[in-house]
């Protein structure tokens, strides 16, 4: 049974050595990606995979605490993304608006200087 400890131990720690990478890697992705949706997929996997270290680490030190932190940490991970997401929806409906009223009002003078004899000019 030694040998068989020893071998799972090392699967653990090479496990979290592996996510702790991955989480490094996930982190740089969502302070560089192109757009707020892709950073926030970044910030949801991150939280995710803090989430599977907690779990692998319960297992490795013989924790049980451990596991109720872990399903205290999704929810709150899980809340988080949400209102980032809430946020972002928000800003994305607000620009939209903001461009849709700039397009009424470019409409609004075409049709000013269609009426006055000038016809698709815009100042």
């Amino acid at each position: 049974m030694g040998i068989l400890n020893m071998v799972g131990g090392g699967l653990l720690v090479g496990a979290m050595l592996v996510l702790a990478v991955l989480i490094i890697v996930t982190i740089v992705r969502s302070v560089l990606g192109p757009r707020i949706a892709d950073r926030i997929i970044a910030v949801n996997m991150v939280g995710t995979m803090i989430i599977m270290l907690i779990g692998i680490l319960s297992v490795y030190l013989d924790e049980n605490y451990l596991a109720d932190i872990c399903l205290l940490y999704a929810m709150v991970s899980f809340l988080g993304v949400v209102v980032l997401c809430k946020v972002y929806t928000g800003v994305y409906l607000q620009r939209k608006q903001i461009k849709a009223d700039l397009g009424a009002v470019e409409d609004n003078l075409k049709r000013q200087n269609r009426k006055n004899g000038k016809d698709g000019e815009v100042s």
